[in-house]
């Protein structure tokens, strides 16, 4: 079942259908007069398709399928073709055969759009040739004036009608973009509220628990077995202040000062540091550079966000896998990418990435990936997450390049 969020109301959608359904009744009822009231096998198939695109118009919101808007898409062009062929004398039907293409924009489905048009290009175009070699005046009379006139008319309105539909494309593809921005900033905004809320809060009480437990620990008239007890309550003391540090991290203005910072000189120092945690999975990372980069950061910002990133992909790859990093530039900006060859993610955790507490890992926060696009979008970066279960992950970061004379 597809979603059809698209259609305006339920309401709204039944009136429109019931109108179109009530046209198509009264011109076959209109035909059968003009035809003396005699049934002929042109009228039954007429009669036919109207009945089969009123069923399925009826049903389609409750059987909303891929399968079920071709079938829809492709029996309402079968029936405008039908018409023309039946009534050639209209000239009318030839500006409706013109418009088949836009059926599938208006029940969204790309692709058949495409196929739609190569189709109706190529059937109307035979149809012209066709009139064009028999002599056919009396019963098209219309397009018998001008063949060459109707054709290059059909032709201008099949690529309109491409044209209309790309920038229509384009501008859903921006609105996509926006609101998953939007979406992003709205995530960052709260998060930060929330941090600036409470994290000062809890840390003030978890400060004082935790040194007397350390006034505690030192006591040696305790037994070992509760200085033990002791040492795991401070563990969990240190992963409940390291989770209020992300969170603070992500709620209070930075205060540092911006730096020019190396991509080269900084990976490498990021590299060095994961190398060992990776080679306990004998996990091997690859570096490749066109060339050294430089961009404005902070070099304490830059590893912070380039560790978490690694450190992920690490944990998410398998035994013996490479982890590659390529570093391109592309006009105005560098382009790091992080590609792994792990478990990969599914669509719905991809949406879900970067919402505070959701985390594919048994003891993680979810923070990390918020404290990287807090990074990113600090210093008007970029950040793409591409996924498929079992073929692993491709993450790309951008900034912008500092060209330094």
């Amino acid at each position: 079942m597809i979603d059809n969020e698209f259609l305006p109301s339920i309401k709204l959608y039944r009136m429109i259908i019931g109108l179109f359904i009530t046209l198509m009744s009264a011109g076959l009822v209109l035909i059968y007069i003009e035809d003396d009231r005699n049934i002929s096998l042109s009228l039954i198939l007429q009669l036919l398709f109207v009945v089969s695109i009123s069923i399925l118009l009826i049903i389609f919101p409750k059987r909303d399928s891929v399968n079920f808007r071709a079938t829809i898409i492709l029996l309402m062009s079968a029936y405008f073709f039908f018409m023309f062929l039946r009534f050639p004398d209209r000239f009318a039907l030839l500006l409706l055969i013109s418009f088949i293409p836009v059926i599938p924009v208006l029940f969204l489905h790309i692709r058949l759009f495409y196929i739609t048009l190569l189709c109706n290009i190529t059937i109307t175009i035979s149809i012209i040739i066709y009139l064009m070699m028999y002599d056919t005046h009396s019963i098209h009379v219309y397009n018998y004036l001008d063949f060459f006139g109707v054709a290059i008319n059909f032709l201008a309105t099949q690529l309109l009608l491409l044209f209309l539909f790309l920038l229509f494309q384009k501008r859903m593809k921006d609105q996509e973009l926006y609101y998953d921005q939007v979406k992003q900033a709205e995530k960052l905004r709260t998060t930060g509220q929330l941090a600036a809320a409470v994290a000062h809060e809890i840390r003030n009480p978890i400060t004082v628990v935790k040194g007397f437990i350390q006034l505690h620990e030192n006591d040696k008239a305790l037994p070992e077995h509760i200085k033990k007890h002791y040492k795991l309550m401070l563990d969990e003391l240190q992963v409940a202040e390291t989770v209020i540090s992300d969170f603070l991290s992500l709620a209070k203005p930075s205060e540092t000062k911006m730096e020019v910072v190396s991509v080269n000189t900084a990976l490498h120092t990021v590299m060095d540091l994961l190398n060992t945690y990776a080679m306990v999975d004998t996990i091997h990372i690859e570096l490749e550079m066109e060339k050294d980069y430089k961009i404005h950061c902070t070099i304490m910002e830059f590893k912070q966000l380039f560790v978490n990133l690694l450190k992920n992909a690490i944990e998410a790859s398998h035994h013996g896998d490479t982890i590659q990093v390529k570093v391109t530039g592309e006009e105005d900006r560098v382009k790091v990418m992080i590609i792994d060859s792990g478990s990969g993610m599914s669509q719905e955790q991809q949406e879900r990435v970067g919402t505070p507490f959701y985390s594919l890992k048994a003891k993680g926060t979810g923070l990390g990936l918020m404290i990287c696009y807090n990074i990113i979008e600090k210093y008007e970066g970029t950040i793409n997450i591409w996924s498929e279960e079992g073929k692993g992950t491709e993450v790309t970061v951008t900034f912008p390049i500092v060209k330094i004379d």
